[in-house]
């Protein structure tokens, strides 16, 4: 697994293999009001103690103009060509903010990506605990599988695939990331649309966690990260995390 202290848009320079999956967490465009609902916005999150040095900032300073038109330019270059086989197509997932996801499925029929199929993550808790008092707080995420003309590959041994699904918690991999996903989701994915040994790439890797999860189910992953702090942090507490996931996990992400 090889994470590239770059930006995706220099993805040629490195003569990646064609990816069977591409994997991106991409930018939400929240600007300032990243931590507007997190505890996070106060001092040990406690209104009573004052705003934090994180209150009315952005994650990072890409998440305010992030254009998913120059996104989808560079990244479907990344994916395998649409094969003739059937069952054997390579597809690209997107987490994304909730108004993001028609942005992405229009920008995608641009770049040939004629079908989508929306996704939806399930918490079973919510991040907005300073809007509690609300009777309706989110506790999902979203995501588009974006796909052009032909059924991506599915290992779903016949069963179904729901377009909704649970959002597993992850006390395992070091957090390093503010939006860092879970491994376990990762490798479900990955487990679904892609065979061992496949490519698997993450254009806006963060902390590296789609590589970690590649390598613990035998893929080759690659990702670009233009931050160099969480390339280092990807470099010496992610990585090494492969092994001693594989001791805390067995092969469907149960831990033992």
């Amino acid at each position: 697994m090889t994470l590239y202290n770059d930006h995706f848009q220099n993805h040629r320079r490195y003569s990646l293999p064609k990816a069977q999956l591409i994997i991106a967490d991409i930018p939400y465009n929240t600007g300032t009001n990243a931590y507007g609902s997190s505890p996070q916005w106060y001092v040990d999150g406690k209104i009573a103690n004052g705003q934090s040095n994180v209150a009315g900032k952005q994650f990072f300073d890409t998440d305010k103009d992030f254009r998913i038109s120059e996104f989808m330019h560079f990244t479907s270059r990344m994916l395998k060509k649409e094969p003739k086989e059937t069952g054997t197509a390579g597809c690209m997932i997107v987490f994304c903010a909730f108004d993001q996801q028609m942005e992405l499925i229009e920008q995608g029929k641009k770049y040939g990506f004629n079908r989508y199929i929306n996704l939806v993550f399930r918490k079973n808790f919510s991040p907005q605990v300073l809007k509690a008092n609300m009777r309706i707080v989110g506790n999902a995420e979203y995501g588009v599988l974006l796909y052009r003309e032909k059924l991506p590959k599915f290992n779903n041994n016949g069963r179904m695939v729901f377009n909704v699904m649970d959002w597993p918690r992850d006390t395992v991999t070091p957090k390093v990331h503010p939006t860092q996903k879970p491994v376990r989701l990762l490798e479900q994915l990955i487990e679904i649309f892609t065979d061992p040994g496949e490519v698997v790439v993450d254009p806006c890797a963060g902390s590296g966690v789609t590589l970690l999860a590649a390598q613990n189910l035998g893929r080759r992953g690659f990702g670009f990260e233009i931050k160099k702090e969480f390339v280092r942090s990807y470099e010496e507490k992610i990585a090494p995390a492969v092994s001693t996931q594989f001791d805390l996990w067995g092969r469907n992400g149960v831990v033992s």
